[in-house]
């Protein structure tokens, strides 16, 4: 293993999902032979990033603002929510267009192993959404994993409690797959062939 600051930013780039060792050197060596420029704009953005993006007060996504700019959208529908595990959820489908109601992210999902309880996912929150009686029905995306069905069946039980109507996802999402692997027009099938939880 090299050491120095070499070696430094590449294990450094290994902490990225996907990126391996072989991965984070090409990454390393070519940023630093061949576009130096483009290395400081990647640094200058992150450190931007970093200073500047938080969660959204509403519906706690990524945003440098105290509301995203979907929540501060009148337009979209403010009865039906739609909750996800992730910001990455969000993205994938606004890009597919056809969701056109406001979200709520988790930023995870249940998992008692781990220690991750409902807390940890903002449910008392969107609990209190629940009961003030603004949303009407709410669609669970989360993952089709073990961790995300227990997540939506507890979501579903405080939908329940509170008289408003929860759908889950349906077909076209293949068992154990998440969102963002999964093309818009699957997606669109899903969110249109939701179904009622009981």
């Amino acid at each position: 293993m090299h050491k120095g600051l070499l070696g430094q930013l590449i294990q450094d780039l290994c902490c990225l999902p996907g990126v391996g060792p072989k991965s984070a050197q090409r990454m390393a060596f070519y940023l630093l032979q061949r576009d130096r420029k483009g290395a400081q704009i990647i640094a200058n953005s992150l450190l931007k990033a970093l200073a500047e993006i938080g969660h959204c007060e509403s519906c706690r996504t990524l945003t440098e603002h105290q509301l995203c700019e979907l929540c501060a959208d009148l337009a979209r529908d403010q009865a039906l929510l739609c909750v996800v595990e992730s910001p990455a959820d969000v993205w994938i489908l606004e890009q597919a267009g056809f969701f056109k109601g406001i979200y709520f992210v988790l930023h995870g999902r249940l998992s008692p192993l781990e220690g991750v309880g409902p807390e940890d996912l903002g449910l008392p929150t969107l609990e209190q959404r629940l009961q003030s009686g603004a949303i009407k029905e709410i669609i669970l995306a989360t993952n089709l994993t073990v961790e995300g069905e227990a997540t939506a069946f507890y979501i579903s039980a405080l939908a329940k409690k509170h008289q408003v109507k929860a759908s889950r996802i349906a077909q076209g999402v293949p068992i154990g797959s998440e969102l963002e692997f999964i093309d818009s027009g699957t997606l669109s099938e899903a969110f249109n062939s939701r179904k009622l939880v009981v």
